[in-house]
């Protein structure tokens, strides 16, 4: 596990090294590089990165004054494509699919492609029963009492949540593991709320999106046909607002497409990974 130092602070990652095409995996809250377990044994021959992005399952606290904000994450993303020195990068948005707002900064000068696989777009920022989560992170201890319910393996596996984001079902122990930091420490918390309640209003996130179609470059859109965080219509939609995009559904899958199929996510990826542009 490697940190790179950046404004907001510290961020580990993961990095397979090699000379080949360079892909980056994403992830959503409060998850890490784990995420991807099943899907990096598949890609030999790519330099693959999985960052643990400061989502609330990140282990070192970000700075006190660091814009953990939905936008404020994807310039994250986009420092730590700088600080990597990273080029032609294949960026896979899974789950959080803020990512997307470096279009509306022009920051897409190292993202050679773009893979939105079951993630959040649109309005949809929050999606489902995150949404009480956002609210509870704008209440003075919301956020504490909330990760208390995560205590509760029922709770942690309500079909609306986290239990309905695999068809084949997440270990429990992972998922213990990625509420623990946010559980455990305050300062993890207190990054976990800056973003969980960060989300803006229904007519910024649209107009952002509209933004979005300055990506001219290719964008692969890979939905989950059994995802029921991330709206079915969503997935066309992608693909017909960037230029150069194309949609393919999995079957059997739900948002935590690396999980459920990750033989057949390893392919469409490697196959949109190594076409030249």
């Amino acid at each position: 596990m490697a940190v790179v130092e950046l404004e907001a602070g510290p961020v580990t990652y993961e990095d397979t090294g090699g000379t080949g095409p360079v892909v980056v995996l994403g992830h959503g809250p409060p998850m890490d590089s784990r995420a991807w377990r099943k899907v990096v044994p598949l890609l030999p021959g790519f330099r693959v990165i999985t960052p643990t992005l400061p989502l609330g399952g990140h282990r070192e606290p970000m700075r006190a004054d660091a814009d953990l904000s939905q936008r404020g994450m994807a310039r994250l993303l986009g420092d730590l494509l700088d600080a990597l020195d990273l080029t032609d990068v294949t960026l896979v948005l899974n789950d959080w699919g803020g990512g997307q707002f470096l279009v509306n900064d022009g920051r897409t000068d190292r993202i050679g492609r773009l893979v939105l696989a079951a993630c959040e777009a649109f309005d949809n920022f929050p999606p489902g029963a995150a949404k009480a989560l956002g609210r509870a992170a704008r209440i003075p201890g919301g956020m504490w009492l909330t990760l208390q319910l995560f205590r509760v393996r029922a709770f942690r596996r309500m079909p609306g949540g986290y239990g309905g984001m695999s068809v084949v079902g997440l270990p429990d122990d992972l998922l213990v593991d990625w509420f623990a930091p946010a559980t455990r420490d305050r300062r993890i918390r207190r990054d976990f709320a800056k973003f969980a309640g960060s989300a803006p209003g229904r007519a910024e996130l649209l107009r952002l999106a509209e933004g979005w179609r300055a990506f001219t470059k290719p964008v692969l859109v890979v939905w989950a046909a059994h995802d029921p965080l991330m709206p079915a219509g969503h997935g066309p939609r992608l693909a017909a607002l960037y230029p150069d995009a194309r949609l393919e559904v999995l079957e059997e899958s739900a948002t935590l497409v690396g999980e459920d199929q990750p033989e057949r996510f390893a392919r469409l990826l490697v196959e949109f990974a190594a076409q030249r542009v």
